[in-house]
């Protein structure tokens, strides 16, 4: 039997193979999407009382484990606090040390991370301050010694790799967030120059204030500016919801590589039926990753 193709089918073939593979090259380039989590949860101080963080544990962990984000900054968190977290995440590796001794004392500014979908592939941590080696010293004008925790991952998909920054600047120094800032964009150079980089972190400022500004000058992107969508309240800290709304501020953020795409910005208002998750709200952030 003999096909013969009617030239008035020419143009129809041809305009299907050219949206076929065009269609073909937007998968090859599309990027890769990212989920991405910053939460100060409050450290286990007895002072809380019903708010102590024995109260509170289990709903972190769920909260958590229900918006599954791919990567994990937290905050103010004490050693019991971070085998808590261990025990009730094991879908996570939780890597970060303790900012007064390099191990376990002191609050720790730990990152987590999607076992599953991630290979470590280098781990470090530094301080925030003059000396950046030495863990346990202040820097600058600050109140206490801070400290910033950081891994280079590589996706177990594709083998792209991408580094991950999670820190917690001081409350008081206003020099030392904005030399902070300027710390964790050098150490990033040093680090991961050529990489797609996420920021996570309780900056402790505005979103007007110095120290972002430093950071967006160097090239990174403020989530809660560039995100497509963006839902939830303009502040993250609330005091266990004791602060009036006028007096809540936006403390905590996402800062990512210039050339990521955030499709989604959401500080996260939830809160359980006998209380809070922490005096901080979550921020969760939906990145395309190219």
């Amino acid at each position: 039997m003999k096909f013969t193709l009617s030239y008035k089918y020419i143009p129809f073939l041809a305009s299907a193979m050219l949206l076929f593979s065009s269609f073909k090259g937007e998968a090859k380039e599309g990027g890769q999407p990212l989920k991405v989590m910053t939460f100060n949860i409050r450290l286990d101080a007895p002072s809380d009382s019903a708010n102590n963080w024995k109260y509170r544990r289990d709903n972190v962990c769920k909260m958590i484990a229900y918006y599954g984000p791919d990567l994990l900054g937290m905050q103010e968190v004490c050693h019991n606090q971070m085998e808590d977290l261990k025990k009730g995440l094991p879908q996570y590796t939780a890597l970060g040390v303790g900012r007064d001794d390099g191990k376990e004392a002191g609050e720790y500014s730990p990152v987590f991370f999607n076992s599953k979908r991630f290979t470590l592939v280098k781990y470090g941590y530094f301080a925030i301050s003059e000396h950046p080696e030495r863990i346990g010293v202040k820097g600058w004008d600050a109140s206490y010694n801070r400290i910033s925790t950081w891994v280079i991952l590589q996706e177990k998909s594709n083998g792209k790799k991408l580094a991950f920054f999670n820190t917690h600047l001081d409350n008081d120094g206003v020099i030392a967030r904005k030399e902070g800032a300027r710390l964790i964009l050098k150490k990033i150079q040093e680090i991961a120059p050529k990489m797609p980089v996420v920021i996570t972190g309780d900056f402790n400022c505005t979103p007007q204030e110095e120290p972002l500004q430093v950071l967006e000058k160097g090239g990174m992107k403020n989530a809660s500016k560039a995100a497509s969508i963006s839902y939830g309240p303009s502040w993250s800290f609330h005091d266990f919801g004791r602060l009036p709304l006028n007096e809540r501020m936006l403390l905590d953020y996402v800062f990512v590589t210039s050339k990521a795409k955030v499709d989604r910005y959401r500080v996260v208002q939830d809160t359980p039926d006998n209380g809070f998750l922490s005096d901080h709200c979550p921020v969760f952030v939906n990145l395309t990753i190219e």
